[in-house]
């Protein structure tokens, strides 16, 4: 077992971060200095020559499900142990996120906080304590506006000489063009149903059939299969998701369906958040020397009043991931639909409702169906502006009305 076991379908960009933790500079502000050599991006494969070399700030990219995180973790667990295949020891501390010269800038609500990536930054200053570099991921960088980004950028463009930044974003566009300029882009690839369904079933002890189904459906989002995987309620949610959109015949049903797949979304929410309050509570509870059922002191209050807060910033940020993903179900259904219009049965996705997406293709043209892909394009735009989802559900859900 290395640190790349459990990542799949990404052989070309472990490769290239295998080969730049082997590599053994005199210090990072040398390889630093090598970046003005290193002007081209890596385009997910390994490349010759100083494009091996270690650099001081990388960009991992790829869209939402092929791993980047996981890929950035594995990355840090590499640099710090030393070891290009990583060890078990710095392996536990990072995933425990509890490694002295490891720190991770993420965030639970909408967006990344200014004074967040300030405290990053400067803790970017910090020596490494047991290893050779400093490590900060920042997950999700694209959540960072455009000033937070500039208090980032004054840092990558002098950085501390053993600090490795790397950033992790849908797409190197999601960024400043002044941070893509100073960062090593490493592009990755959707990993293939095949190789998610292996790793469901190596991880998970599941049945191939089950994983297929889970990897297929979440369109080799390994996340999202994971949990489709292990969790028959997402999967019977994701069923009446695309069942309660095929049923849409008037404006009055598009309002009530509308309403219905908002409340499908927040039970998703709730399922992935509910236990992680309980357990962060508790543990906050503990920590602060409060029994269970104790009240809590005037004094201690604000720390419970803080945490609380970070959990409904948490929860509105689900219930929008949870939106997010209803929205890219519902594109994966009427693309079924239009391939069955053009005569293509080879490549359905949601395969367990082949002969209800049958019946619906015959009641629209692809000209219609191509509309109703607009109009959920449209919905998803709409929500990142802040439009109240109810509304942005019920304008998209009327240009689904079939006779």
């Amino acid at each position: 077992m290395t640190v790349w076991s459990e990542l799949t379908g990404q052989a070309e960009a472990i490769a290239l971060f295998r080969a730049a933790a082997s590599f053994q500079p005199g210090a990072a502000g040398d390889a630093a200095r090598a970046d003005a050599a290193q002007e081209a991006s890596a385009s997910g494969a390994a490349a010759s020559g100083p494009a091996n070399q270690m650099t001081h700030s990388w960009l991992i990219t790829g869209p939402a499900g092929s791993g980047r995180s996981n890929l950035a973790f594995a990355f840090a667990t590499a640099l710090l142990s030393g070891n290009p295949d990583g060890d078990e020891a710095t392996a536990a501390q990072v995933t425990a996120r509890s490694h002295p010269d490891l720190q991770v800038l993420t965030t639970e609500g909408v967006i990344i906080k200014i004074a967040d990536v300030r405290e990053t930054v400067r803790r970017s200053h910090y020596s490494p304590s047991v290893g050779r570099y400093r490590v900060i991921i920042v997950e999700d960088a694209d959540r960072m506006a455009e000033h937070a980004s500039n208090v980032l950028l004054k840092e990558l463009e002098e950085p501390p000489e053993r600090t490795v930044w790397i950033l992790c974003a849908p797409s190197e566009a999601d960024l400043l063009p002044t941070i893509r300029s100073r960062v090593r882009s490493v592009r990755l690839r959707v990993p293939t149903v095949a190789d998610v369904a292996e790793l469901l079933v190596k991880r998970n002890d599941i049945s191939p059939e089950l994983a297929e189904r889970a990897a297929r459906e979440a369109q080799s989002h390994i996340g999202m299969a994971q949990r489709l995987a292990t969790s028959a309620e997402a999967r019977d949610r994701r069923q009446e998701t695309l069942t309660t959109a095929l049923e849409v015949r008037s404006v009055s049903n598009a309002v009530l369906a509308a309403a219905r797949l908002l409340a499908i979304a927040g039970a998703d929410a709730e399922a992935i958040t509910e236990q992680r309050d309980a357990q962060e509570r508790e543990h906050t509870l503990r920590s602060l020397g409060i029994a269970p059922g104790q009240a809590i002191p005037p004094g201690l209050r604000g720390q419970i009043k803080a945490m609380e807060d970070d959990q409904k910033r948490r929860a509105k940020r689900s219930l929008r991931d949870g939106i997010d993903r209803i929205l890219v179900d519902l594109s994966s259904l009427f693309r079924d639909v239009i391939m069955l219009q053009l005569g293509r049965t080879d490549a359905v996705i949601n395969r367990e409702l082949e002969g209800t997406i049958a019946a619906a293709a015959t009641r629209s043209t692809p000209a219609e169906t191509l509309a109703t892909l607009d109009a959920i394009t449209t919905a998803r735009h709409r929500i990142e502006a802040n439009v109240a989802p109810l509304l942005a559900l019920e304008a998209m859900l009327v240009s689904f009305r079939r006779g």
